[in-house]
């Protein structure tokens, strides 16, 4: 390369966790063994001693017929399963969870004969035993009837509850299958290869009615004024997509261009809120099919808002279910953000139908190709389709969350053996969603937008309806780079997809790329990671590329320069860390004009030097004196990254007593950001980046008692009061005007009856939060009334918004110990919503005290009430860093805030 007045950049790429590299790139073992002999219930040796099943029999097609009673909370069924032989056998060995088995019967070619069962609930597996051998190519068939009560979860298949305005209790019925969740509904093969085609019946009361995955073919009477409907064949699919549901809900309906049939189902009194969601859901569906080239495959595919739901939403294949709060949408009451979220979520759903749906994963182990691609997709397909939410300037934050995790050793690689049911459960998290999305979003960059669609297009239409694992995308991948030349990342190699990749998706954590400027050249090191580094310097506009996949590799630049910037706009998931004067150059760039840079470049210098604090590489005075620029920022994604990054320095000190350096570092944020606070309008207007960055700001000045916020909050919430609730209150500024109001018992109450009544259901969890940020103590304990007023699927968001209230904090942590086995059997061991509370409850501590308290409880747990879960760990590693950093930075942010105490006069806010 040219060389002119060459300036040397050493690259040193260190990890911030440390994988066992070769134990990782292990190929995954299809089981593992069980060291004791198996016993099933009656006291027999159990034929089968591995979590996996065997896979000498498989299923084809599944018959099956459902009868819930919605007044018993019982239902029954019968399961007739088609099987192909591919081994001699006389077992077959399947999933039953919880389930009375009352007859089996084995429908072979020579005749009809029952077969002998046996039960490993451990397992969760059934062996059905035949006196005679099923034959190598013959076909058979097994009839199992069965019998269960409705989950007490929200897993499986379980009831569900809602209140009208008059107050009666309605009961429904509805599915939530994956992971390992349709062995409780039905006797099946459980796991996601045993793909087979589901043709579904369900026997329901005049009264409700019955949805599936395909439309409905027919009704017939049956004794006693019951009907049963008879549902369409599916496509080959896996157990855990299969869904039904039974209700008295209404529908809305809507054809797209291709032909689909789109419903939205809610409860009759939330109906009238169904009309965006549906207009979305055609729009994004039209979209994919376009996009993906290749036909949606089904005749309709449906949006039910189920009133208890656990999760965000879930994909099944043509029943595509939600929480209320993420379809439901109230054009007069629904905020911008509530737009946002909830386009995103049935975007998200949607991209399943391909990705996950039509190509699955093989085991639970990649289950980031379903949910990587998925949240991935989200961003690609809102930026073409709703230009108008300005999606991208929220991605990065979902980089930003993954790196939290990603960044201790208790994480996990985006592809990591798992086995049983609650380590399968712990894989829905940010590593495999979030890390996954941004992997992906850094590889589609590194190959270009055109050449990566052109690979996944391939890819789906390769392995439609089959099994996938990380080396079928990768080759996917690697087949189309011709398309990109390979000058442009610098390499003489032929460049491999795979080799890239696996070194992202095979081990945790993330490459630290360290800059040095010397007088001798352009130097490079690496060690774990094949990195596709971008850098843009002061001298040129252009962003070079380069490779970096050696030990060392040396680059030269034409002209001397004043400054450099690498991983542009954070295309790639790494940090990066300017050593000698190299964050000095960068801090004098976002004084002198900080919009040379981009967004998204100075919301992760942002992060990187405040991330780089907690591991000691850059001092706390430096990072501090970066923010300082904050005071002229105004786009979203640098602001909310500022705001993540200050706020939780006095989180900390809340839990402590040290009102004084606390309200010294509030006064600082407030003061930073008093600019923009006071350009706000207490207004719907502006574009949906602006609307909910108002709410973000007015929230955060009302919570810090900013005085004019508080001023006008206050006077909003008494005539929103006085109107009984009446008065048309700005969507976007809601949140800060009942935070305000929460803060009086009378307020508290106020809101409390209009929660407890209100059908809107944005507005109730605006409301909902509100009360859990109230200093009145005795006021937080509103949170042990679930059960008559709030969803327990509520809780978990109100416990940890108690636990940040440093009122409560101490509320939430009691009530988490109290209640703990209750939480685990609601939400199951190894959920992303138990995680939540555990992580969210504790994360803000700082003290010896407090570390040993939490060890103590956590340590007293057995294996069956959770002691083995990974967010355990995260907890113990994050309190154990949270002390590490108050003991190493206090002094310096004391000393740092004492200097800038001239300029800050407004410390006590």
């Amino acid at each position: 390369l040219k060389q002119v007045r060459p300036l040397n950049f050493l690259f040193i790429i260190t990890m911030l966790v440390a994988p066992l590299l070769l134990l990782l790139f292990v190929p995954f073992p299809a089981s593992t063994g069980n060291q004791d002999p198996p016993k099933a219930t009656n006291g027999e040796l159990f034929p089968w001693d591995r979590m996996r099943l065997p896979k000498t029999v498989s299923p084809i097609h599944y018959d099956l017929t459902i009868h819930p009673n919605l007044t018993t909370f019982h239902f029954t069924g019968v399961a007739r399963i088609e099987l192909d032989v591919h081994e001699d056998t006389n077992m077959v060995v399947l999933h039953a969870k919880q389930m009375q088995i009352s007859s089996v019967l084995l429908l072979a070619p020579d005749g009809v004969r029952p077969l002998k069962v046996l039960e490993y609930p451990h397992f969760h597996q059934l062996a059905l035993l035949s006196d005679s051998v099923l034959t190598k190519g013959q076909m058979y068939e097994v009839k199992l009837e069965f019998a269960a009560n409705f989950s007490d979860s929200y897993h499986g298949f379980y009831k569900s509850s809602y209140r009208t305005r008059t107050g009666e209790v309605r009961f429904l019925a509805s599915t939530q299958f994956e992971a390992t969740f349709a062995r409780g509904a039905f006797p099946c093969f459980d796991e996601p290869a045993f793909k087979a085609k589901f043709t579904i019946r369900i026997i329901r009361e005049p009264r409700h009615i019955a949805i599936s995955n395909m439309p409905k073919v027919k009704t017939v009477e049956l004794l006693g004024g019951l009907l049963e409907d008879h549902f369409d064949t599916t496509v080959k699919m896996s157990t855990y997509l299969v869904a039904y549901i039974v209700s008295d809900f209404l529908s809305v309906s809507k054809m797209t261009q291709h032909g689909v049939k789109i419903s939205v189902y809610a409860v009759p009194e939330k109906i009238d809120q169904t009309a965006y969601a549906l207009d979305a859901a055609v729009k994004l569906l039209d979209f994919y099919d376009d996009y993906f080239d290749i036909p949606y495959p089904l005749p309709k595919q449906d949006l039910a808002a189920i009133p208890d739901f656990q999760s965000g939403a879930m994909e099944n294949w043509g029943l595509t279910t939600y929480r209320e709060t993420a379809l439901l949408f109230d054009p007069d009451r629904s905020s911008a953000s509530d737009k946002l979220a909830i386009t995103k979520v049935i975007a998200h759903e949607l991209a399943h139908q391909w990705f996950g749906n039509l190509v699955t994963m093989e085991w639970w182990n990649d289950l980031w190709l379903n949910e990587g691609f998925a949240k991935f997709m989200e961003y690609i397909s809102l930026d073409i389709t709703y230009p108008e939410l300005h999606v991208d300037d929220f991605f990065l934050g979902k980089c930003f969350e993954a790196m939290e995790v990603d960044s201790l050793s208790s994480s996990h690689p985006v592809s990591t053996p798992v086995e049983n049911p609650m380590e399968i459960q712990e894989m829905f998290d940010d590593v495999s969603y979030d890390k996954g999305a941004c992997i992906l979003n850094m590889l589609r960059d590194f190959m270009t937008p055109e050449s990566f669609e052109i690979g996944i297009i391939k890819y789906l239409k390769q392995y439609s309806y089959q099994n996938t694992v990380n080396g079928h995308l990768w080759d996917s991948l690697t087949n189309v780079m011709s398309c990109l030349s390979t000058d442009k990342w610098y390499s003489d190699d032929e460049l491999d997809v795979r080799t890239i990749m696996d070194t992202w998706t095979l081990q945790e954590g993330f490459p630290l790329v360290t800059v040095e400027v010397r007088e001798s050249g352009f130097a490079v090191s690496l060690f774990l990671w094949q990195i596709p580094l971008t850098y843009m310097t002061s001298a040129s506009e252009t962003v070079h590329r380069f490779l970096l996949k050696g030990k060392t590799d040396v680059l030269y630049l034409p002209e001397e320069v004043e400054w450099v910037k690498f991983n542009v706009n954070m295309s790639g998931y790494y940090m990066v860390h300017y050593e000698g004067e190299g964050w000095n150059s960068i801090i004098r760039l976002l004084q002198n004009d900080h919009t040379v840079l981009t967004s998204n470049d100075r919301a992760s210098l942002i992060h990187n030097v405040f991330q780089l604090v907690s591991i000691g590489k850059v001092r706390l005075d430096t990072a501090l004196e970066l923010s300082l620029y904050l005071s002229r920022e105004t786009e979203i994604m640098a602001v909310t990254q500022g705001f993540g990054e200050l706020v939780p320095l006095y989180k900390l000190m809340e839990k402590r007593d040290m009102a004084a350096l606390e309200n010294q570092m509030k006064g600082y944020i407030v003061d930073l950001f008093r600019g923009l606070i006071d350009q706000q309008e207490w207004a719907d207007s502006g574009s949906v980046s602006e609307r909910v960055l108002r709410s973000y700001l007015l929230l955060f000045a009302c919570v810090r008692n900013y005085p004019p916020c508080v001023t006008k909050a206050t006077q909003l919430f008494n005539e929103w009061k006085d109107s009984d609730g009446n008065m048309s209150l700005p969507v976007d500024i809601t949140m800060a005007v009942f935070v305000v109001g929460a803060r009086t018992p009378e307020g508290w109450d106020f809101l409390f009856e209009k929660y407890s009544h209100s059908m809107q259901m944005s507005v109730k969890s605006r409301m909902k939060i509100a009360m859990t940020v109230s200093p009145l103590k005795d006021k937080l304990k509103w949170f042990s009334l679930h059960g008559e007023v709030m969803k327990t699927q509520d809780l978990p968001d109100v416990v940890v918004s108690i636990s940040k209230n440093p009122i409560g904090y101490k509320l939430a942590w009691d009530f988490l110990r109290a209640n703990w086995r209750t939480l685990i059997k609601k939400f199951d061991l190894g959920s992303n919503t138990v995680s939540y509370m555990v992580t969210g409850v504790t994360s803000q501590y700082s003290t010896r005290e407090m570390l040993d308290e939490i060890r103590s409880f956590f340590g007293s747990l057995t294996e069956e009430t959770g002691s083995k879960m990974r967010c355990i760990q995260q907890t113990y590693e994050t309190i154990e860093d949270n002390i590490r950093w108050m003991e190493t930075n206090l002094p310096l942010l004391q000393a740092w805030l004492d200097k800038r105490r001239q300029r800050m006069p407004h410390e006590d806010l």
